[in-house]
């Protein structure tokens, strides 16, 4: 499509985009229009402001596909691969080898860990849900405040679902502001395991000390279909293949740009090609039906469960896909590019306004998902219009983005009462523990982030 050239000048061009985030909040807040709805109204209506008629459509459409492309292919994989783990009992075989490994002592980090690795194909409140009756079993044993158990596994499983993909936040960032996915997912780990060590370990340590939560009776019965679990190998295998493929396709290209290997060889595109991260996932989803099925359940229950995993994230893969379409229109229009300029003018980072524009969408109206689509679809523009910044740079703007909508979890947040009521806390606790927990990963990552992209 032939560039357009802008319908307003700068000063009207950030009137409209204000008002249009002013909008999108209303609908989201006071009508409670569903987010997907209200973020493809809003893009409607800003490109029936700014663009040619007869671009209105196309724009939205582009917006909208292009970012499914890779979003949707990730998401559902992950997906697949988490609640085929999820359902064959694979949590509790690696946290009971965790906890024999680090000692009974040592029992909140050895389950933080575990939901760290856990975390990288479930998702947030699912992942919860498989680690809490594990997390009760161990508190009981060995006494003391539930807090010392869950916090440290429910910041870990927050972490994971904030920074690295293929969770669908960091996903739908790296696609729109056009950072590598192999590299996010790099810089998301390196950045994820300081950041819940400081922010969720140690703080849920101190918490756990000072407030007494007694445990909590186990929400989930006996299960007597459950099938037998699998070996702890195998668990290992389903949860590195992806991040092993993906670091080396990272490092095939590395080596390449160093001279280091040819990359006109076979060897090496095959190389990079299993490690794109579709690829990636694609492979460890087919050998986790493999490996996790055999001897557990038929070829039609897999089949079931894949299907049924892909269920619950249609309305995030949506709402993910409203936000590029947000994001095409405010490129499009101008927007981005008179944002750059503004940003240019007051010396502010972009960096640093993806952190407080998230910050402000995540407390305004308390989804991650539509605060992190929301920035990232309006960063976009400003980002590729900003001249200048490096694949590490794009990455740290990712986790700047995540952080943003992960601080300061409250009342307008599902996931504030999702563990308030599993932890059988009021809202006064909840707000003293998982909301100060919340903030400090935001805060601690985005801290990790800005520096290193002072020196890198």
């Amino acid at each position: 499509m032939d560039p357009i050239e802008p319908a307003f000048s700068t000063g009207p061009l950030l009137l409209i985009a204000a008002a249009a985030i002013a909008v999108l909040l209303f609908l989201v807040m006071k009508v409670r229009l569903h987010a997907f709805v209200s973020l493809t109204l809003v893009s409607l209506l800003v490109a029936l402001i700014t663009l040619p008629v007869d671009q209105v459509v196309t724009t939205l459409l582009d917006g909208f596909g292009g970012t499914l492309a890779s979003v949707a292919l990730l998401v559902g994989l992950g997906v697949m691969i988490g609640r085929l783990l999820e359902l064959t009992g694979g949590a509790a075989v690696l946290a009971n080898a965790l906890i024999r490994a680090f000692g009974e002592k040592r029992a909140p980090l050895a389950l933080g860990v575990a939901s760290l690795l856990f975390g990288f194909p479930i998702f947030f409140d699912a992942g919860l849900i498989v680690m809490l009756p594990i997390v009760f079993s161990v508190a009981r044993r060995l006494g003391g405040s539930v807090l010392l158990y869950a916090l440290p596994t429910a910041g870990a499983f927050a972490v994971m679902h904030a920074f690295v993909p293929p969770h669908p936040g960091p996903v739908a960032a790296a696609d729109l502001v056009g950072a590598n996915m192999g590299l996010t997912l790099i810089v998301g780990l390196v950045l994820a395991i300081p950041t819940w060590y400081l922010a969720s370990y140690l703080y849920g340590l101190s918490t756990g000390r000072r407030i007494v939560i007694p445990v909590p009776e186990d929400f989930t019965g006996d299960d007597e279909d459950r099938p037998r679990p699998p070996a702890l190998g195998t668990v290992l295998l389903v949860l590195l293949m992806p991040m092993l493929l993906i670091f080396l396709n990272t490092g095939m290209t590395t080596l390449a740009t160093a001279g280091a290997v040819d990359d006109g060889g076979l060897l090496y595109k095959v190389l990079v090609l299993v490690g794109q991260t579709p690829v990636a996932l694609l492979i460890t989803t087919l050998v986790a039906m493999v490996v996790l099925g055999r001897g557990r359940f038929s070829r039609k229950r897999v089949e079931d469960i894949a299907n049924d995993a892909l269920g619950p994230v249609c309305a995030i893969i949506l709402i993910t896909g409203a936000g590029g379409m947000f994001g095409g229109v405010l490129r499009a229009s101008g927007i981005g590019q008179a944002l750059a300029d503004s940003l240019a003018a007051t010396g502010l980072p972009i960096i640093v306004a993806a952190f407080v524009i998230a910050t402000a969408l995540r407390v305004a109206q308390g989804s991650a998902t539509v605060a992190l689509t929301t920035t990232a679809g309006l960063i976009a523009p400003a980002v590729a219009a900003t001249g200048g910044l490096s694949g590490m740079d794009l990455a740290l703007i990712v986790i700047a983005i995540a952080c943003g909508s992960t601080v300061l979890s409250h009342v307008n947040d599902s996931g504030f009462w999702l563990v308030g009521r599993f932890l059988n806390m009021d809202a006064k606790t909840t707000l003293r523990t998982w909301t100060v927990m919340e903030t400090l990963i935001g805060v601690v990552g985005f801290t990790f982030a800005f520096l290193l992209s002072l020196v890198l």
